[in-house]
């Protein structure tokens, strides 16, 4: 694993107004960096990265099981035990989940260990699928790599099987919070995966889901929403009035209600709990367990629901060394052995492998200045050379 610096394209102001990103002269595109790229072997993708995604979502299905049996791993999680049902019924209903990001640190040597899985909401997927696939292409055309270069990506392809394998035989109705435009853009681009799968689809905001007198949800044109896929997390959906109507409304839900216990951070500690040792997992437990006195006075602490680094604390021999603000502190928190991201030229590389139906087939890498990955990281393109 190597960071290499490399020119811009010449073509990227073309670029960006292709793909609709901002664009400002001398400066490039906000959140996207392409004067370096991080290049890997063959190997290190194969055995250090895919394998281990693999076999941990394995394990993360062997976690849904125990909390099907075990009414305390969602007691610990903080899920209200009114919606406990509702992730019982998805999972043995078989509901499918179409993808996910696994977050790790990585330097290219010893074993990459899993930070947290972002198992509902996940963003930067069109970063990752389109905009760095076709970097790589034109960049290779320019001279700036070699024509052997390749990278770790099918997550368009495997997004768009992933749909037709779904069963959807009506219109798939997407919705998110459309103010933020993340999450408005990821939103778009899988509606149009699903669209190339020939699938109907149709977009609309959160607040615009409302309910007929049969307690069925509807879209601003009364059409009632069999099929949703929600870029919205589950734990505000299940904080909202409406939630109480969701098993009543027959609509299905991409992702499925069970993919909430996976994007909790107490998914952590329960993973340490069963599979204690695992090469790919760190130390983790809930903040009120005494075993978490073995992490000694080093260790990150983090909220059961946060996002985008927020309200994670780094504790290095009992001090504070790194924090950031955030809305999520009043939550309870679990405790983490600190594996701090490794440097390069400064900044610190999160390694995010992208899990589409279950399975790993592309990566992003976020790069930050901080040793905390948050909203101003820069998302930074990969090269497979052997």
């Amino acid at each position: 694993m190597k960071r290499n610096p490399v020119r811009e394209r010449q073509g990227l102001a073309g670029a960006a107004a292709r793909h609709e990103f901002d664009f400002r002269p001398g400066e490039g595109i906000p959140f996207w960096d392409e004067t370096a790229f991080y290049q890997f072997s063959t190997s290190q993708i194969e055995d250090d990265l895919v394998a281990p995604a693999e076999e941990i979502e394995n394990l993360c299905y062997e976690v849904i099981a125990r909390a099907m049996e075990d009414e305390t791993v969602l007691q610990r999680m903080g899920v209200a035990r009114f919606h406990w049902d509702l992730i019982a019924d998805s999972w043995q209903n078989q509901e499918r989940n179409l993808y996910g990001r696994m977050d790790f640190s990585y330097s290219g040597e010893g074993p990459a260990k899993l930070l947290e899985y972002n198992a509902d909401t996940p963003t930067t997927l069109y970063e990752s699928a389109v905009f760095q696939w076709e970097w790589l292409e034109e960049a290779v055309v320019e001279g700036l790599l070699p024509d052997s270069s390749d990278q770790f990506n099918e997550v368009h392809e495997k997004i768009v099987e992933a749909f037709s394998h779904m069963g959807i035989d009506s219109v798939l109705h997407l919705a998110s919070n459309q103010e933020i435009e993340d999450d408005k853009g990821t939103l778009e681009y899988i509606g149009e995966c699903a669209n190339e799968a020939g699938l109907l689809t149709h977009v609309l905001a959160m607040e615009d889901i409302g309910i007929n007198g049969d307690a069925q949800f509807t879209d601003l044109d009364d059409k009632q929403i069999t099929t949703l896929f929600k870029l919205y997390p589950w734990e505000w959906i299940l904080a909202e009035e409406f939630s109480a109507n969701i098993s009543a409304s027959g609509t299905r839900f991409i992702e499925p209600a069970w993919r909430s216990i996976l994007s909790n951070k107490g998914l952590l500690p329960v993973l340490w709990e069963m599979f204690e040792g695992h090469p790919n997992l760190l130390p983790a437990y809930f903040e009120d367990d005494p075993a978490a006195d073995s992490l000694g006075e080093t260790y990150v602490r983090k909220p059961l629901n946060g996002r985008q680094g927020a309200n994670i604390e780094i504790f290095r021999d009992g001090r504070l060394e790194v924090s950031r603000e955030g809305p999520y502190g009043d939550q309870s928190h679990i405790l983490q052995a600190y594996c701090p991201l490794p440097e390069f030229d400064g900044a610190f590389p999160l390694i995010g492998c992208w899990m589409i139906a279950s399975k790993a087939v592309g990566m992003g890498i976020r790069e930050d200045k901080n040793l905390i990955t948050g909203t101003e990281a820069n998302f930074v393109p990969h090269v497979i050379l052997d």
